[in-house]
C-alpha cells in the first residue's frame, strides 16, 4: 500500500467515525474534528498522486480558499450560518460542475457512453444545485420572499423541463461527440435550478437544505468516478447517503413527503385559512403581559419548560435567554429544553445556537423526549416558534400544517409567548395557542424582552 492510498484508507475511516460521532451533541464537536482531519489527511495524500504535473495551481487554489473561509467562519454570526451552509453547497456544486464541463470539453471526442453518463449526472446535479442553492440562501436572507412564487402550470412545466433535461442526458450518452447538446443540457440544468426552489417556501428550507446536501455527495461520487478518486467516491456516497436520511427525517417530523415539499408550495397562504385566522381576532383576543407580571408567574413556579424557535436567532437572544435562565436554576427551578426537528431554519439550528450560548446539552430534549412532561410543567416560555406549537396542525384539517407532530406546549399549566407582533409562521395561519385562556404575550424584541426578564428577576428576588 503505497502513500496515497494510506492515506485515503485513513481519511475514510475519520470521515466514518465523525458522522457517527454528530448523533449525539456530546460528541458532535469532536466529530467534526474529526472530520476535519480526515479531509486534510485526504489532502496531504492527494499530493503524492503521480498524475500531479504541477502543483502550481493547487496551492493558489488552497490559498484563496483559505484566505476566504477564515472571514466567513469568524465574522458569520451562528444565527446566519443556514444561508451560509447553502452558501457553500452552491460552491462546491459549482466546482464540481466545472470540473465535470472541463473533462468533457477537453475529450468529449474520445469519452465512452458510460463515463459520459458520469460526467452527464454530475455536470446536471452540479449546475442545478448551484442555482437552487443560491435561491435557498436569498430567501434565508430576505433577498427574496420567503412565500413560495407560484404560477398556474409551474409543476407541469417544471415536470416537462426536467423530463428534457434526462432526454438530453441519454442523447448524450449515445453521442458524446455532439457538444451542442453537453451545454443545452448544462444551461437547462442551471434554470431548473431556480425553477425547484421559486414555488417553495421558507418554513421548508430544512427539508431543501438537506436534499441539496444529498445532491452535493451525490455530484462528488460522480466526481470521484469520473476522476478515478476513491476517496471522493467513499465521502460522496456518505455524504448523498446521510442527505437523503436527514431530508427523511426532517419529511417525517413535517408528516410531509419529499414530493409535497418539492410541489407542494408549503407555505402559501390559503386565504380560506388566512380568512377563518382573522374572523378568529374579531371573535377573540390575545392576553397581553407585562414583564412585571410574568416575573410573578416565574417567581411561584417550579418547573420551565423552554421553546426556542427562529425569532430567538433572529434576535439573537440566546445569550440572554441562558442568563435568565441561570438566574432560575440558582433559585431552585427546574429549566429543559424543548427542540423541534425543524424549529429554525436548518436542521440542529436551535442545538447549535444554544451550544453557542453555554447551555449544557444535558438540559435539551427532542420532542418525543419532553412532550410528556409540559403537563407538568408550571410555565412554558415560548420563543418565537410559531407552527411548531400551533395546535390546529392536530385538528384543522383544511390547515397548511395537519398533521405535523408539534410541542405540546398547550398543555402547561401557563403559557408565556415573547413576538415582536401577531405575524403568523412561516406557513401563514394563525397560532391558536395564543388565544388560550392559559397563554400571554409579552410583545417586544426577544432579546430585550428576556434582558428585562433577567434584570427584573435579580431586582424582585433579591440575587
Amino acid at each position: 500500500m503505497n502513500i496515497l492510498q494510506l492515506c485515503y484508507l485513513i481519511s475514510a475511516i475519520l470521515f466514518i467515525i465523525g458522522i457517527k460521532s454528530l448523533s449525539s451533541p456530546i460528541t458532535a464537536k469532536r466529530g467534526m474534528q474529526l472530520a476535519a482531519l480526515g479531509m486534510l489527511t485526504a489532502i496531504v495524500g492527494t499530493f503524492f498522486d503521480h498524475r500531479i504535473v504541477s502543483y502550481h495551481w493547487i496551492i493558489a487554489g488552497i490559498t484563496l480558499g483559505t484566505l476566504l473561509s477564515l472571514p466567513i467562519s469568524l465574522w458569520i454570526p451562528m444565527t446566519k450560518i443556514p444561508q451560509r451552509i447553502a452558501f457553500s453547497h452552491a460552491c462546491g456544486a459549482l466546482a464540481a460542475c466545472l470540473i465535470g464541463a472541463a473533462e468533457y470539453y477537453n475529450y468529449h471526442m474520445e469519452i465512452t457512453s458510460i463515463s459520459m453518463g458520469i460526467i452527464g449526472v454530475e455536470v446536471m446535479l452540479g449546475a442545478l444545485t448551484f442555482t437552487g442553492s443560491l435561491m435557498v440562501a436569498a430567501k434565508l436572507h430576505g433577498l427574496l420572499p420567503g412565500r413560495p412564487l407560484i404560477y398556474k402550470n409551474q409543476n407541469i412545466v417544471n415536470l416537462s423541463l426536467f423530463a428534457l433535461m434526462i432526454g438530453m442526458l441519454i442523447y448524450i450518452c449515445l453521442n458524446p461527440a455532439v457538444n451542442a447538446v453537453f451545454y443545452w443540457l448544462l444551461s437547462l440544468s442551471f434554470l431548473f435550478g431556480v425553477f425547484l426552489v421559486t414555488p417553495i417556501g421558507a418554513a421548508d428550507m430544512p427539508v431543501v437544505i438537506a436534499i441539496f446536501n444529498s445532491y452535493g455527495g451525490l455530484i462528488g461520487a460522480a466526481m470521484g468516478f469520473m476522476l478515478g478518486n476513491k476517496i471522493q467516491i467513499i465521502t460522496g456516497a456518505l455524504d448523498g447517503a446521510s442527505g437523503f436520511i436527514l431530508s427523511m427525517l426532517m419529511c417525517k417530523a413535517m408528516n410531509r413527503s419529499i414530493m409535497n415539499v418539492l410541489f407542494g408550495a408549503f407555505g402559501k397562504v390559503d386565504t380560506k385559512v388566512e380568512k377563518n385566522a382573522s374572523h378568529q381576532d374579531e371573535t377573540k383576543s390575545v392576553k397581553t403581559i407585562s414583564t412585571d407580571d410574568a416575573l410573578n408567574f416565574f417567581e411561584h413556579a417550579r418547573y420551565v419548560i423552554i421553546v426556542p424557535g427562529f425569532g430567538m436567532a433572529a434576535s439573537q437572544a440566546h445569550y440572554a435567554l441562558r442568563e435568565f435562565a441561570d438566574k432560575l436554576k440558582a433559585n431552585g427551578v427546574n429549566i429543559k429544553y424543548a427542540i423541534h426537528p425543524v424549529a429554525g431554519r436548518m436542521p440542529g439550528h436551535m442545538n447549535v445556537l444554544l451550544a453557542e450560548a453555554n447551555v449544557p446539552y444535558t438540559e435539551l430534549f427532542d420532542m418525543e423526549e419532553i412532550n410528556a412532561e409540559f403537563a407538568h410543567a408550571d410555565i412554558a416560555l415560548v420563543i418565537g416558534a410559531n407552527d411548531v406549537t400551533n395546535p390546529s396542525a392536530r385538528t384543522v384539517v383544511s390547515s397548511p400544517i395537519y398533521g405535523m407532530p408539534i410541542l405540546n406546549v398547550d398543555q402547561a399549566k401557563k403559557i408565556i409567548v415573547l413576538k415582536r407582533s401577531m405575524n403568523p409562521g412561516f406557513s401563514g395561519v394563525d397560532n391558536e395557542l395564543y388565544y388560550h385562556d392559559h397563554t400571554w404575550l409579552l410583545f417586544g424584541d426577544a432579546k430585550d424582552s428576556l434582558t428585562k426578564l433577567a434584570y427584573g428577576f435579580k431586582r424582585n428576588w433579591g440575587h
